[in-house]
């Protein structure tokens, strides 16, 4: 889906760099496709089984989905602690946030570029009866559902952590998934917005990794 368009910071100073970045990202974003057309079968499909997920509704499930939606780091970043190993968190880790937060940047950004020509409303905006599992005020609730940036942002961090810790790849892969699983289950986004996100989360991180700010702290997140 995405284009390989590259991510790279190229340019003799920040600025170019910077508008480098941007254009980049608006190429990348012109890459992915409209939503589905309300009352066609994705569209329907998608709806039945966002349904489903009120079952969960103040399970064990929903209240890892309410701490999923926290997702700026650095705190963020703890929800991979179980698979990394380690605590995070528990001591100053300044480079890895830095590099983790132009990873959010990048991958939000995207997100966002698109949902400004895509109007799809989200679950709990479609059903105002419908519960979210975590605070959400009326403009909240009218915005727009695809692609879900919150799942570009979770695969984005997790395929972030594969390039740093590789033989993690596994289990780090399978967090960033679940933070998308969990935007499901707060009501917040339909599976093709999440499905569209973690493709979003993906692309741009093929990219950022191979530009310099990134090789750069790479080592020194990694021992942080």
């Amino acid at each position: 889906m995405a284009s390989q368009a590259a991510l790279k910071l190229v340019g003799k100073d920040d600025g170019d760099k910077q508008r480098a970045l941007e254009a980049a990202i608006a190429r990348l974003a012109d890459t992915v496709p409209p939503p589905p057309v309300v009352g066609s079968a994705q569209d329907l499909a998608d709806k039945a089984a966002s349904a489903r997920y009120v079952a969960l509704e103040d399970s064990d499930r929903w209240l890892l989905a309410t701490s999923h939606a926290e997702l700026r780091p650095p705190l963020a970043l703890q929800h991979f602690d179980c698979a990394l190993g380690v605590r995070l968190g528990s001591a100053e880790t300044p480079t890895l946030d830095r590099l983790m937060a132009r990873v959010f940047h990048d991958a939000n950004s995207v997100a966002e570029r698109v949902k400004a020509r895509q109007a799809r409303p989200r679950p709990v905006g479609d059903d105002p009866r419908r519960r979210a599992c975590q605070v959400v005020n009326a403009a909240a609730r009218q915005g727009a559902s695809y692609p879900s940036g919150s799942a570009a942002v979770g695969m984005a961090y997790g395929e972030a952590f594969v390039a740093l810790e590789p033989d993690r790849a596994e289990a780090v892969r399978r967090i960033g998934h679940q933070i998308g699983v969990s935007r499901l289950i707060c009501a917040m986004h339909y599976p093709t917005d999440v499905a569209v996100g973690e493709e979003i989360g993906r692309a741009v991180v093929v990219e950022v990794v191979q530009t310099p700010a990134f090789k750069a702290d790479a080592a020194a997140a990694r021992a942080e």
